[in-house]
């Protein structure tokens, strides 16, 4: 007769807290930070603006536009070997 042992896994933390701890979700908020970063720096430099005189709207579109460019980096197929 074969006996099987009780295999007991405790989960640790909350779903939110397991997919923080992942080390491909702490590189892809890297690099949406540094692409929103990198969005901002682009837009500054280009327009020749003074702080108090960039519209909120377009350094808002610059910023996203970086931290979509730093999501695609980290989540593309080819950044994962898939192409």
């Amino acid at each position: 007769m074969i006996e099987f042992k009780k295999l007991e896994i405790k989960e640790e933390g909350n779903r939110f807290q397991r997919l923080v701890r992942k080390p491909h979700t702490k590189k892809t908020l890297v690099y949406i930070l540094i692409g929103a970063v990198a969005g901002f720096l682009f837009y500054f430099f280009t327009e020749g603006m003074h702080m108090d005189a960039m519209p909120g709207r377009e350094i808002i579109q610059s910023v996203a536009v970086g931290a979509f460019f730093g999501f695609f980096v980290t989540n593309s197929p080819c950044s994962r070997g898939r192409c």
